[in-house]
């Protein structure tokens, strides 16, 4: 059966054959190399379901002057499956864009596409982005699996954070704000708390760029630029609707923010992005977009940051000894712990499962800080950035390097993760 335009389906035996013979990265090159003169349809398959299955988020397929090399992206670290001759690249290319409706002619411009893989009776939607660069067209094909969403319990919060983010979402106004860089997982959390309180008594309405994932329950809207649907103009209208839960995919400029604050000091639970490097420094960026403190601060209930880091592999994984340096460390990043009986720490080795990364999947590292009416009445002083931590930090709030400690002191993750994420 032909595939047609925007839709690959992968069949039963396609999928128990994938199954079986890809279980790490190195069946899927080996495979993928042994069927590179098959038909192209078939390669992108085995290409796209192997990532899948291996739960990589994204494919890069990079020209260079002699050879492509394709990529994949598991756990946030890119990671090469295969180099692949020029010629070949281009009927990838060619099939790629005709699935994604992608202008086959244009060559020197940026597009964007989009086509879905049936599979397992799942649908995956895979957002395509061609870009010209020094030797032809790179293609990044981004999966947005929702198998991959996951609830509030799963995000690997700690307990205190857990029923505190529980509390907050309860609340029938105000802004929850989640802060971090692209990839640290942002969408992932909003997403885990609409899923909680997606109910037939609560109307929740989004304005994303674009939607990621689809809720049932939930009145999902996307950014047009094009027809005049930016995230201002949406909000406004979305206002109009008389929804009691917002989520806001990100705030970008001065009019979104004015907006979504008083959306949030006017009956709605506000839910939004920001692209800061931590909880402290989103006061900073709102008043950097055009907003006064007297504002921001009232709408605001709670800014959580966040960060991803690799977890250990549960099957290769193994202790060492503490160092020195490293006990200092901990002693003096978690003063209110008693860390003289530590003596060991986890450490990755690398097996087959997690493809010889000594890692299998991620975990959130968080850091929360709730706007209660002291910290209110601190922000409305201009305190600096460092007063302002400071203050928190006396109130409770950990920090996502801190986090990430307890993560390891739990055997989670590594210090080496650690350091690398946050510093």
């Amino acid at each position: 059966m032909a595939e047609i335009v925007g839709e690959i389906t992968i069949s039963n035996e396609e999928n128990t054959f994938l199954r079986e013979n890809i279980t790490h990265l190195k069946n899927l090159s080996d495979l993928f190399l042994e069927n590179v003169d098959q038909d192209i349809t078939y390669l992108i398959k085995i290409l796209i379901v192997g990532v899948i299955i291996l739960k990589g988020s994204d494919i890069h397929l990079e020209r260079e002057e002699d050879k492509t090399v394709i990529r994949t992206r598991i756990d946030g670290m890119l990671t090469t499956i295969s180099e692949i001759d020029n010629e070949r690249y281009s009927k990838i290319l060619s099939r790629i864009k005709l699935l994604s409706r992608l202008k086959l002619n244009i060559e020197k411009e940026a597009q964007d596409g989009r086509f879905s893989v049936k599979f397992e009776d799942n649908e995956i939607e895979m957002r395509v982005s061609s870009l010209p660069s020094e030797y032809g067209e790179a293609i990044v094909m981004r999966i947005l699996n929702p198998q991959s969403l996951i609830s509030l319990e799963e995000l690997g919060l700690r307990p205190d954070l857990e029923k505190l983010f529980n509390h907050e979402i309860e609340k029938p106004n105000g802004m929850i704000v989640v802060t971090g860089p692209t990839g640290s997982g942002k969408t992932t959390t909003l997403y885990a708390f609409l899923k909680k309180i997606s109910k037939p008594e609560n109307k929740v309405i989004t304005i994303e760029d674009p939607i990621e994932y689809h809720l049932e329950g939930i009145t999902q809207t996307q950014v047009d630029e094009e027809k005049g649907y930016d995230f201002a103009s949406g909000l406004r209208s979305i206002v109009r609707q008389d929804p009691d839960t917002i989520l806001v995919g990100e705030i970008r400029d001065k009019e979104t923010a004015q907006i979504a604050i008083q959306a949030a000091l006017t009956g709605h639970l506000v839910l939004s992005t920001l692209h800061t490097n931590d909880a402290i420094q989103s006061i900073a960026r709102f008043e950097s977009l055009g907003e006064i403190s007297a504002n921001i601060v009232p709408a605001i209930n709670i800014i959580i940051a966040q960060r991803l880091v690799r977890k250990l592999c549960p099957k290769c994984r193994s202790l060492r000894n503490i160092t020195e340096e490293e006990f200092n460390l901990f002693k003096k990043e978690l003063p209110f712990l008693n860390v003289e009986k530590l003596t060991k720490l986890p450490e990755a080795k690398g097996c087959d499962y997690c493809n010889n990364t000594g890692y299998k999947g991620r975990v959130g590292i968080f850091e929360a800080l709730v706007l209660d009416e002291e910290i209110k009445n601190f922000i409305l002083s201009s305190p600096s950035y460092v007063g302002l931590k400071e203050k928190a930090i006396k109130k409770g709030m950990t920090s996502i390097k801190q986090d990430g400690l307890l993560k390891v002191l739990k055997k989670e993750t590594t210090l080496e993760e650690v350091k690398r994420v946050a510093g």
